[in-house]
C-alpha cells in the first residue's frame, strides 16, 4: 500500500465523495425534464439519503471524533475532525438548496390543483373535517410529556418527529414534548370537490398544542427531529456473552437508540432558551444544529399519485411501467427443466423477478425437489418469496437459509422473517463474526429416478419484491455444472463456518474476489495498450483497487467505470489515471447492477456481482462474482453497457477537479433507462396465478374524504 496515498492527487475523501452522489440526487428534482411529483420524490430521496449518510457515516467519525483519534484519512489527509468540519456546512448548503427546490415543487403543484396548505388556511368545513379527524383519530395516540423532576428528559428516538414547546404555567415554566406517532399517515387529504388538498399530520398536532397542554400558556413551539449514530457493531466485546445471535441483534438495535445525536433539525429558528436546553440534554454544539423549513416526514410524497386522476396522473408522474415477463422461458411449462437447457438471464426492473419465484413456488410444491438454499440480506416487507420457502418446508424438503441479521436498518425485518422461517422447518442460520454475508445466491436441487440435477441463481441484487421494480440488477439462472460445484461447496462452507473455501469458477470475497480482481487487472497491465477493463458498481473506495486501477492507466490500459455513488479515484489525472474515464448515472432507477469486465473478444472475462469495489465487499463481507459464460447472456450485457455509454442526459462526467460535469452540446438526447424500457423484449405470455397467503389485517387510517350519504327518514313502512 501507498503511504500518504492523497499527496499522489489522484483521490479523494469517501465522505465528500458520497455528499456530491446525495447532491447529483437534489439535482434530478429541479431538473424540469422530470414530471414534478417525480421530482418532488427525489427531494425525498436526497433527505433519506443525508440522513443515513449523518447516522452511518458521520457516526461514525464523530465516534471517532469523540475518541480524540487523529490517524487521517489516507485519500484525502483529513483527520476525522478535519472531515467533520467539512460535512456539515457542505451539508447545510444543501439543506437550504433543498427547501428552495420543495418550495418552488409546493408552488408548482399547487398550480395544478394539488395544494399543500398550512393548517391555519383551512376553511370552516376544512377545519370541522379536520377537528373530528384529530379528536377521533389523532388525540386517543398521543403520548405528550413535560420536563421536570418527576418527568426526565425523554430519549428522542430517530425516525420521529417530536412537537417541542415551551410553556408557562401561574407559577412555572417548562419543556414539553409530543412524540408524532408513526403509525399515523403523514398527509390528511381534506374534503374537497375539485381539488387535491392536504394538510401534514406533524402540523396538525401542532396546530392542537393548545388542546394537548390546556392549563399552559405555549410561548413557543416548533417541530424538531434527531439523527443519531447507527454505527454499533453486534461484534464488540459488550455483545459476548450473549450467545442467541437473535438475541444480540435486538440488544443492539436497543443501543443503537442511544447513541450519540450527529444532527438536531427544527422546523424554524429556535429561540436560544430552546436550542441550548436540547444541547445541553442532547450533548451537542451549534455544528450539529439544522433550520429546515420542509415537513420533516417527507414519505408522504409516495402516496400523492394515490390521489390524482388520471389527467393529474399523466402530467405530474412518470408513464407507468410494469417489469415484463422475459421471453426467454415458457411459462406453460415448469421452469426447473428450461434453466437445465440453457442459461436466462434476467434485466430488473425492464425485467421481472417473478420466473425466480415462479421457481421456487413450484419447487416448493415438486416431490422431486429435495433442498433449497438460499442467502437473504434484504426482503421486502411482505415477502412471498418467504411464502414459498416455508411452504417448501412444511412440504418435507431440506431449506437451509442464511440470513443476515446485521443488514443495517433491516435488522428488525431479518430477526422477524429468521423466526418465521425457523417456525416453518426451516434450518436458518445468521453469519459471522465480523463479516457481513452480503451475495445473492439460490440453489435447488432435484432427484428423480436415481437423477440429481440442479439450477442455481445468482443476483447482484436482493431477492426484493419491491426493490426489483426501482433497482436495476441482473439475475443469472443457470445449472452449468462448473457454476453449481462452486455453489454446492459454497453453502457447504457457509454451513460449516469455512470462509476460505476453494472455488474453481466464482469469485467468492473474502478469499478469492480481491486477489482474483487483481490478478486480473495485472493480466490486462501486461497487455499496455491493447488491455481493457470496464467496470460497473455502485462506489470505488477500495484502496489496493484504486492504485492497481492507476497503474494500468499508466500502462496504457483503457478503463471505463460506471460509478452511480461514491468514487475515491479521480480519473483524466495526468500521468496518472488519465487512461480511465468516470460516468455516473442517476434516473427513474437505482442503478444497482455490478459488472466487470476484463479483456476483449475471445480473451473477455466478465462476471456480475453483488459487490463493489469497497474494502468492506472485498474484506469484510461474504460476496460472490459469477462469470457469464453463455454467449447469449454476455451480448444482452454488452448492448445494455452500449446504452450507458450511449447517454446523454441522465450521465455526469468526473473530472479531473472532483466534479461531475453534464454533457452539453446534445443533439439527440439518450436516456439509457428510457431506451431499455422501451428495448426490453416481453414474453406474449402470463404466469399461472400466485399463491394467495393469508396475512393478519393491518390496522389502515383511512384519510379519503368520503361525503356522508344523507340518512333516509324512517317511516312506518321501512
Amino acid at each position: 500500500m501507498i503511504k500518504d496515498l492523497y499527496k499522489e492527487g489522484y483521490t479523494q475523501n469517501r465522505e465528500l465523495s458520497w455528499l456530491q452522489f446525495d447532491m447529483r440526487c437534489l439535482n434530478e428534482a429541479k431538473d424540469k425534464t422530470v414530471p414534478d411529483i417525480e421530482r418532488l420524490k427525489f427531494v425525498e430521496i436526497y433527505t433519506s439519503n443525508l440522513t443515513e449518510f449523518f447516522m452511518v457515516r458521520v457516526g461514525s467519525l464523530y465516534d471517532m471524533d469523540k475518541a480524540s483519534v487523529t490517524k487521517v484519512d489516507n485519500k484525502s489527509g483529513l483527520s476525522p475532525k478535519g472531515q467533520l468540519n467539512a460535512i456539515y456546512p457542505a451539508a447545510k448548503r444543501g439543506l437550504k438548496k433543498r427547501d428552495v427546490i420543495f418550495e418552488e415543487l409546493r408552488k408548482r403543484l399547487a398550480r395544478a390543483g394539488i395544494e399543500d396548505i398550512p393548517v391555519s388556511e383551512c376553511d370552516k368545513n376544512e377545519v370541522k373535517y379536520l377537528r373530528k379527524y384529530f379528536r377521533r383519530s389523532i388525540a386517543p395516540l398521543l403520548a405528550p410529556q413535560i420536563v421536570d423532576t418527576h418527568h426526565p428528559f425523554p430519549n428522542l428516538q430517530f425516525g420521529t418527529i417530536y412537537i417541542a414547546a415551551v410553556l408557562k404555567y401561574a407559577k412555572r415554566s417548562v419543556f414539553a414534548f409530543v412524540p408524532v406517532p408513526t403509525t399515523l399517515p403523514a398527509i390528511i387529504s381534506l374534503p374537497h370537490k375539485k381539488k387535491v388538498r392536504f394538510v401534514h399530520t406533524e402540523d396538525l398536532i401542532m396546530s392542537y398544542a393548545p388542546e394537548i397542554f390546556p392549563d399552559a400558556q405555549i410561548t413557543e413551539i416548533m417541530k424538531i427531529s434527531v439523527a443519531r449514530s447507527a454505527y454499533v457493531d453486534a461484534d464488540d466485546d459488550i455483545f459476548a456473552n450473549i450467545l442467541d445471535y437473535r438475541k444480540k441483534m435486538l440488544r443492539v438495535l436497543k443501543e443503537r437508540r442511544k447513541m450519540n445525536v450527529t444532527m438536531l433539525t427544527f422546523s424554524k429558528k429556535p429561540s436560544d432558551h430552546l436550542k441550548k436546553y436540547l444541547q445541553s440534554n442532547l450533548g451537542i454544539t451549534n455544528r450539529e444544529v439544522f433550520v429546515c423549513s420542509v415537513p420533516m416526514n417527507l414519505k408522504y410524497v409516495y402516496s400523492l399519485p394515490s390521489l390524482l386522476n388520471d389527467e393529474q396522473k399523466e402530467a405530474l408522474t412518470y408513464p407507468s411501467y410494469e417489469p415484463k415477463l422475459s421471453p426467454s422461458l415458457n411459462y406453460s411449462r415448469k421452469i426447473f427443466p428450461q434453466i437445465q437447457k440453457k442459461d436466462v438471464l434476467l434485466s430488473y426492473p425492464y425485467e421481472s423477478m417473478e420466473p425466480f419465484l415462479q421457481l421456487l413456488k413450484e419447487s416448493a410444491s415438486d416431490p422431486n425437489v429435495v433442498s433449497i438454499k438460499i442467502t437473504i440480506y434484504r426482503l421486502a416487507s411482505h415477502a412471498r418469496l418467504v411464502d414459498y420457502l416455508c411452504l417448501a418446508a412444511e412440504n418435507g424438503k431440506e431449506v437451509d437459509v442464511l440470513i443476515e441479521l446485521k443488514a443495517r436498518f433491516d435488522e428488525q425485518n431479518n430477526i422477524d422473517y429468521s423466526e418465521r422461517l425457523e417456525d416453518a422447518g426451516c434450518n436458518v442460520i445468521y453469519g459471522f463474526e465480523k463479516y457481513k454475508v452480503h451475495s445473492k445466491i439460490c440453489l435447488i436441487t432435484r432427484v428423480e429416478k436415481g437423477k440429481t440435477t440442479h439450477a442455481a441463481l445468482l443476483s447482484t441484487g436482493n431477492f426484493n419484491e419491491n426493490t426489483a421494480k426501482l433497482y436495476t440488477d441482473l439475475a443469472y439462472m443457470t445449472s452449468r455444472p462448473e457454476i453449481i460445484d462452486d455453489a454446492i461447496a459454497f453453502f457447504q462452507n457457509m454451513a460449516i463456518g469455512k470462509l476460505d473455501g476453494t472455488y474453481n469458477e466464482l469469485l467468492v470475497a473474502p478469499v478469492s474476489l480481491k486477489s482474483s480482481l487483481l490478478a486480473m487487472i495485472d493480466e490486462q497491465i501486461a497487455k499496455g495498450e491493447e488491455g481493457y477493463i470496464f467496470a460497473k458498481v455502485n462506489s470505488v473506495t477500495d484502496e489496493e483497487i484504486i492504485v492497481k486501477l492507476k497503474e494500468a492507466s499508466c500502462a496504457g490500459v483503457q478503463i471505463t467505470l460506471l460509478v452511480r455513488g461514491i468514487c475515491c479515484l479521480v480519473p483524466g489525472v495526468k500521468g496518472k489515471t488519465e487512461n480511465i474515464e468516470v460516468r455516473q448515472i442517476v434516473g427513474r432507477y437505482l442503478e444497482h447492477s455490478r459488472i466487470y469486465i476484463f479483456g476483449k473478444n475471445e480473451e473477455e472475462k466478465m462476471y456480475i456481482s453483488s459487490a463493489d469495489f469497497m474494502t468492506r465487499n472485498t474484506e469484510r463481507r461474504v460476496e460472490i462474482a459469477c462469470p457469464l459464460k453463455d454467449a447469449a447472456c454476455a451480448a444482452r450485457i454488452h448492448r445494455m453497457i452500449d446504452l450507458y455509454m450511449a447517454d446523454n442526459t441522465k450521465v455526469r462526467v468526473l473530472f479531473p477537479t472532483g466534479r461531475y460535469h453534464k454533457i452539453r452540446d446534445v443533439e439527440v438526447p439518450v436516456s439509457a433507462q428510457e431506451m431499455m424500457m422501451e428495448k426490453t423484449a416481453a414474453s406474449n405470455q402470463s404466469l399461472p396465478p400466485a399463491a394467495v397467503v393469508q396475512r393478519p389485517a393491518a390496522v389502515v387510517f383511512d384519510t379519503t374524504y368520503k361525503p356522508k350519504k344523507k340518512k333516509k327518514k324512517k317511516n312506518d313502512s321501512d
